[in-house]
């Protein structure tokens, strides 16, 4: 083989890289490097000749400009309106027209460095799909009449039977037809103990098979499963604009129309009606051009932004776009995930009752060393108890692991079980220490009992705890006046006893991700702006349908970035940190608008009254442009 042949595929295999790279970022280093021409030019302006000058001002107006530029006519043509892109650019034009190519250029690269940060914004939006998708399989085990068929998820049918192996992900929604399990199902309910199915019980593809062998029955087919229901709502979410956006959209033609329309009414006007020379009708008219540009607008807002977002971030909050932190000070309601949110998210021994007390050291050591050999998640929780208390491990025999009610093995003879009142028996279980067991379990906590031979040893009480830093912070919350509720997708005795605990205002429970999804909507009804506070898979469409999704840090990627704020200590008290800092930066933006727009329409009267010339303009402008900037630096203290 040539060496010209061998070199093809390693060629491939840089380009692609290459063009990916400049795909998804090359808006803005072409936006960075006009920004560079620029400052070359200005840096260099006593030093080059004029051509020179004006040649390093092309180029920064050419590759800054031309994403703005093909954006503005091709949604002109489209739309057929006209738009904010096709201003600024005549603007820029209009600059370097009448000579004023640094300030035309300084134009250009504002604008285009926005639309490049905005785009970059956008493409991250859609990673959280990928996530998904990576989630649920592609094949699945088709029970046919010669045996078991690997075949495409995408070609199962509603009645299929398919084989789903201990530890594997399960491709599509259906009953269990045979065997019983563990199921993880908290990429649906987001519920961290793991949920016991067996015969006739539904299950979700995406969900994780534990421990047992199971055939189901297909119950839909792969573009109708709630796995896929959650892609599809937070698609749908993201699409939806906000009233802002709206409202900047319906307002830019208006604007641009505007502006353009009085420029070129002052192209011939001030000439027949008072009497100017054509080329100061033609002077006045450019200034105008440069004037009236949003530009000190834009200043108004983005460097406050900016400022915010680095604060933030040096406090532990991540915040994806300005309108997300605009948005949080006017919350009036945040609702809160449970587990792994307002919890932790692993249960926890709260409660451990022995027959005997002078036996219990030894009890605990034996059902820790039987459990010890389990990865259910009560399994651990048992072995850091036992952990914690100091007590050593044993060696046990025979260990068996009763899919979906728990394990049992031998230890010097004798016979132990650890597990569900069902498994180590019903009546015996409820009677034990009086009936302790039904107190426990109205508490929301999960009840396992230890059995030797035929008698209940000890009962262990668990649940998911709640995390250090949330009663604080939803007192926080209460004080500023914000509604705070639960949606969680765990049992009504669970959620009860959290919510209790936590300090909520109210609670909803048993919701699957479209159940939270209704509730958030029921919110957005009643309160002008809602936020959701998730962590999980689940949690994802509810993050996306709120006015401002929050994720812990800790959470999944798919929750991070469906998410507009993150939360990245996984620090609850944040929320009102950031809140507070909304509201500086609301007031900041304020002034800043304010500011600039009286510049503006005082350039623009002052400009009528012919009372400035264009340096004095562009001294003007560009002056407010600076001051608002400034304002806007305050927020990174």
């Amino acid at each position: 083989m040539s060496s010209e042949s061998r070199s093809f595929p390693m060629q491939s295999h840089f380009v692609r890289p290459s063009l990916d790279f400049m795909k998804t970022h090359g808006e803005l280093l072409a936006a960075l490097l006009s920004g560079v021409l620029v400052l070359t030019a200005w840096l260099l302006s006593s030093s080059i000749s004029e051509s020179v000058f004006v040649f390093l001002h092309l180029a920064a107006f050419v590759i800054g400009g031309f994403a703005k530029a093909k954006e503005g006519i091709e949604d002109t043509i489209h739309e057929k309106e006209l738009n904010v892109e096709l201003l600024m650019i005549l603007a820029a034009i209009g600059s370097a027209a009448i000579g004023y190519w640094t300030e035309g250029a300084i134009l250009i690269f504002i604008f285009a460095l926005s639309g490049a940060l905005e785009t970059y914004t956008l493409n991250k939006s859609q990673k959280e799909i990928s996530s998904l998708m990576d989630l649920q399989p592609e094949v699945a085990l088709k029970l046919t009449e010669d045996g078991y068929e690997e075949v495409s998820v995408t070609d199962l049918s509603v009645y299929d039977h398919i084989l789903i192996k201990p530890g594997e992900r399960i491709p599509a929604d259906g009953t269990i037809i045979k065997g019983s399990s563990a199921i993880n199902e908290s990429t649906i309910t987001g519920e961290s103990i793991p949920a016991s199915k067996s015969i006739g019980k539904e299950v979700f593809a995406g969900t994780v098979n534990l421990n047992g062998s199971l055939t189901v029955e297909v119950t839909k087919k792969s573009k109708d499963t709630l796995f896929q229901k959650i892609i599809l709502m937070v698609q749908s979410a993201q699409s939806e604009k906000s009233p802002s956006q709206l409202f900047i959209e319906r307002f830019e033609s208006t604007y641009v129309k505007i502006v353009l329309g009085v420029v070129a009414v002052m192209l011939f006007l001030p000439h027949f009606l008072f009497g100017w020379s054509w080329m100061d009708t033609i002077y006045r008219a450019m200034i105008l051009l440069v004037v009236a540009s949003p530009c000190a607008l834009v200043a108004s807002i983005m460097p406050a932004t900016l400022s915010a977002i680095s604060n933030g971030a040096r406090h532990g909050l991540l915040f994806k776009g300005g309108v997300h932190l605009e948005n949080l000070a006017h919350l009036n309601a945040i609702a809160f995930d449970k587990t792994g949110t307002l919890t932790n998210g692993t249960p926890e021994v709260t409660d451990a009752l022995y027959k005997e007390e002078d036996n219990k050291e030894a009890v605990l050591s034996i059902a820790a060393s039987i459990e010890q050999e389990s990865n259910h998640p009560i399994a651990q929780a048992i072995v850091r108890y036992a952990s914690h208390q100091g007590v050593p491990l044993n060696s046990v025999e025979h260990m068996q692991d009763i899919s979906g009610n728990g394990v049992k093995a031998f230890h010097e003879g004798n016979e132990w079980k650890v597990g569900k009142p069902e498994f180590v028996g019903k009546e015996e279980a409820y009677l034990f220490q009086n009936g302790i067991a039904e107190t426990l379990a109205k508490q929301g906590k999960t009840v396992i009992f230890v059995k030797k031979n035929n008698e209940i040893a000890a009962v262990f009480a668990m649940k998911d705890t709640v995390r250090e830093d949330t009663k604080e912070a939803i007192e926080e919350l209460k004080k500023q006046g914000v509604y705070t509720i639960m949606l969680t997708g765990d049992n009504s005795a669970t959620a009860e006893a959290i919510a209790s605990e936590a300090g909520v205002d109210h609670y909803i429970a048993e919701l699957l991700p479209e159940k939270k999804v209704d509730e958030i909507k029921k919110l957005k009804a009643h309160f002008t702006q809602v936020a959701m506070v998730g962590d999980g898979i689940n949690d994802a469409p509810a993050l996306a349908t709120a006015n401002v999704g929050v994720a812990m840090g800790g959470g999944t990627d798919v929750a991070l970035e469906t998410s507009d704020v993150v939360l990245i200590k996984n620090d609850l008290s944040r929320i009102s940190q950031a809140r507070r800092l909304s509201s500086r930066m609301n007031r900041i933006v304020k002034q800043n608008v304010v500011f600039s727009i009286a510049i503006i329409m005082l350039l623009i009267i002052s400009n009528f009254l012919q009372v400035i010339d264009l340096p004095l303009g562009v001294v003007g402008h560009e002056g407010s442009t600076i001051l608002v900037i400034l304002n806007g630096l305050r927020l990174l203290k």
